[in-house]
């Protein structure tokens, strides 16, 4: 058990309240067609119906390409095996989709551009394993507030958020730029699953009827998705491989990254940067990704380099010389937030 004192300050909990710019739910079940259903509806299905085409159609006007899933069901429905390549914002298809049945709705996340993190709640009232039997945990959204607090950083709670069947949550951000992120299950913590590249979440207006919970999914918060924040996107990166360090370039850090976009002295010394923290030699190389930090923030505050391409290029450098993805993270944000209060602003 954890030495935690039972009366410190509780992890701020991540509201499950509806906003005012959330859709009301209907209190209608998707009952009636399926599959091969008869063309006899009943009134709550054809509500039901017409419920799910407007969020079908919400979403895609927001960029999420959408497919269907199996009414009252979490599945794709048959005959979508290759769901991502079927997935579309194309409101015509959608239309003429969702007027056969209440289908419930699939979010394709690599097409969309989005990565989701799945804040889910224990099942039979299972306690945390270690080490998050502490003290005011008790699910996702608690462990997602005590790995902020363990980050120093804020709760990224200003981004679109649906409230999930079993009263999980689902918080939907933009991808970074860089190498794609994958699904997860449990990286970030204890109920904390990912879904990105390669990967779908039940969208808003759906319903759900499975033997572990019955439900809807509600949408909470409805702004413009937030960008993930990038300690999030270092957490989720692909683990590099042992092989890498002597392997991996500089090179094939801005390819993978985007620096190869950056413009011209930009370019050359963020090149410049990684090169000298491939070339570190043991024991020197936090020290070396701490300097080649300070370097590109004084350009990022000049003005010449956009900070989130000094991070993902810093941030990949670091994992691929072995550094902890905790030590590569804090290292890079010394190094960039003290760069940047001595901005470079020529190549003078």
């Amino acid at each position: 058990m954890s030495s935690r004192p039972a009366d410190m300050e509780r992890p701020r909990r991540i509201a499950t309240k509806p906003d005012a710019e959330a859709t009301p739910q209907p209190k209608t079940s998707p009952s009636g067609p399926v599959e091969g259903a008869t063309p006899i509806m009943t009134l709550a299905s054809k509500s039901a119906q017409a419920h799910r085409l407007d969020h079908a159609l919400a979403a895609a006007r927001r960029g999420w390409h959408v497919f269907p899933l199996r009414p009252g069901d979490k599945r794709p429905l048959k005959g979508f095996t290759d769901w991502e390549h079927h997935a579309t914002t194309d409101p015509e298809v959608i239309r003429r989709c969702w007027s056969r049945a209440p289908y419930n709705i699939g979010i394709a996340c690599g097409p969309s551009h989005l990565v989701v993190l799945d804040l889910d709640t224990p099942k039979d009232g299972k306690r945390p394993p270690e080490p998050y039997d502490v003290p005011g945990v008790n699910d996702g959204a608690d462990v997602l507030a005590l790995l902020c607090e363990q980050h120093d950083q804020p709760l990224p709670l200003e981004t679109f958020s649906v409230r999930t069947r079993r009263n999980g949550l689902h918080l939907y951000f933009t991808a970074s730029e860089g190498p794609p992120l994958a699904n997860t299950s449990g990286r970030l913590g204890w109920l904390i699953d990912t879904r990105a590249c390669g990967g779908y979440v039940v969208g808003p207006g759906s319903h759900v009827t499975l033997p572990d919970g019955t439900g809807g999914y509600d949408v909470l918060h409805a702004p413009e998705p937030a960008p993930l924040p990038a300690w999030l996107a270092v957490l989720l990166a692909p683990t590099v491989p042992a092989a890498a360090p002597t392997t991996l370039t500089a090179a094939d850090v801005l390819t993978a990254t985007g620096g190869s976009r950056a413009a011209g002295y930009a370019h050359a010394a963020l090149r410049n940067e990684l090169e000298r923290v491939f070339a570190a030699a043991p024991g020197t190389r936090n020290a070396t990704l701490n300097q080649a930090a300070f370097a590109l923030g004084q350009l990022v505050a000049g003005g010449l380099l956009p900070r989130h391409l000094a991070e993902t290029a810093l941030h990949t450098a670091g994992h691929a010389i072995g550094l902890s993805v905790t030590e590569t993270f804090a290292t890079t944000r010394s190094g960039l937030d003290a760069g940047e209060h001595r901005p470079r602003r020529s190549a003078a």
